[in-house]
């Protein structure tokens, strides 16, 4: 089953808030084997201008994927999750995520296109404080193979 093209621009509500810790930084930078201090040792991350640890550049995703979840699995956007196979990524950094970070997520829709039988999902997601002070923007690309019209 395609997606549903009106879907396209559509705009869901702040996620609800996810605290930054300390811990999940270091252990994010762990699992991908980063071992730069700014994400491990407070002190250094303080040495260098930021009021704790430091979130490594793509540990967004982790909060951006669990907003993002909302538009995933609407029912109205027709995405057959079991097909589906992560694209791309990307970011554009206000500044960095850092411990005591309080983020909030709006997600949108920002295109669906059709390429070689597949339909192809671009979500952006804002990242903010509560506060609304911007931190990071992401785009996921996610592709649903097999979907497009005409070729289920």
């Amino acid at each position: 089953m395609a997606l549903n093209q009106d879907y396209v621009g559509k705009v869901y509500p702040a996620s609800p808030a996810y605290e930054v810790g300390r811990e999940k930084i270091r252990e994010f930078a762990t699992a991908i084997g980063d071992r730069n201090p700014a994400y491990h040792d407070v002190a250094h991350a303080r040495s260098l201008g930021h009021r704790d640890v430091i979130a490594p550049p793509t540990f967004p995703f982790v909060v951006s994927m669990r907003a993002s979840a909302v538009a995933m699995f609407d029912p109205g956007l027709g995405l057959d999750y079991s097909r589906v196979v992560h694209g791309e990524q990307r970011f554009a950094y206000v500044r960095p995520v850092t411990a005591g970070d309080s983020l909030v997520v709006v997600t949108t829709i920002e295109n669906i296109r059709v390429a070689a039988g597949n339909d192809i999902l671009t979500t952006r997601s804002d990242i903010s404080t509560e506060d609304g002070e911007p931190v990071v923007t992401t785009w996921a690309v996610t592709v649903a193979r097999g979907t497009a019209e005409g070729t289920a």
